[in-house]
């Protein structure tokens, strides 16, 4: 049976009875508004755990101004139902006042990673996400937590912090789920028009290119990021922010590609802003080892 909590002294309590019962513990923190891939982080964590906890929290800390927290869906019933079906144990739904108390001072901050790609458009945005990350670990205390590789640079930085601090928590990435057309699901394309939906598309199109350039042999980081470039900027509707080829642990940019990549982006369309990203491992030079 699913149990749903809002306060910081059940989950510690719901959380401490499972451990007690010798329980693997796994969270999957969200903000809700849960769709398919939020479910398939759900199922890893039911897999490979135990006892599952979900949190669904719309954090302010990491909207800046301007930005969309007001409006953020907040299906709540619904994002419940989906997690009664899935099996899980507990969703944890705190109100803000619950996790940012009257005086609260501190803040976690992973200096470096933080500020460019996503960062360098949304100060202070993964400050807020670190921070509100590191109370679900300390009032869960999970074994491993679950997170998308949609949001490849918020799983470094979330890495990075775990080790930085020495949090006993193994931070588990899970691959991108996608609709039938390549979309990369998130709630915000619920924000998209019908039109602004299929010029969305020039996203995951520009990402497939960057794979074959690399798949026939691209091997400079700069060539294959003006190739997604120019993709976008034929696009209609599309605002490119950046297009960024890092190492995908260290989020370092990468002049010669000579193992794993990192091909990610963010653009706006319409007024909604989105995120997507390829991990692209270096195959062997098609051209090496060719007879003349």
């Amino acid at each position: 049976m699913t149990v749903c909590v809002e306060s910081v002294a059940e989950v510690r309590a719901q959380a401490a009875e499972a451990r007690r019962r010798g329980l693997r513990i796994g969270l999957v923190p969200t903000m809700g508004a849960l769709h398919e891939g939020h479910a398939s982080l759900i199922r890893a964590a039911r897999a490979e755990c135990g006892w599952v906890a979900v949190s669904i929290f719309v954090n302010p800390t990491q909207f800046g101004p301007g930005e969309d927290f007001a409006r953020y869906p907040r299906p709540l019933e619904a994002d419940a139902a989906l997690c009664r079906r899935e099996g899980i144990d507990l969703v944890f739904a705190p109100s803000a006042a619950e996790m940012y108390p009257a005086g609260f001072a501190t803040a976690v901050r992973v200096a470096g990673l933080s500020e460019k790609m996503c960062g360098a458009f949304r100060p202070g945005h993964f400050d807020g996400v670190c921070t509100v990350v590191a109370k679900l670990f300390a009032l869960v205390q999970p074994d491993a937590a679950y997170f998308g590789e949609k949001d490849a640079q918020q799983l470094a930085i979330v890495r990075r912090m775990a080790a930085d601090l020495n949090l006993p928590v193994e931070v588990r990435g899970c691959p991108t789920v996608r609709e039938p057309d390549g979309l990369a699901m998130s709630s915000r394309n619920a924000y998209l028009s019908p039109g602004e939906r299929r010029q969305a598309l020039a996203l995951p199109a520009a990402l497939a290119e960057a794979r074959r350039a690399m798949e026939t042999g691209e091997r400079d980081a700069a060539r294959l990021a003006a190739l997604v470039r120019q993709r976008l900027a034929a696009a209609k509707g599309v605002e490119l922010q950046y297009v960024a080829v890092v190492d995908p642990d260290t989020l370092e940019d990468l002049a010669i590609i000579g193992g794993q990549v990192l091909v990610a982006l963010a653009a706006r369309v319409g007024t909604t802003r989105l995120i997507d990203n390829v991990l692209l491992r270096r195959l062997p030079d098609p051209r090496a080892n060719r007879t003349e």
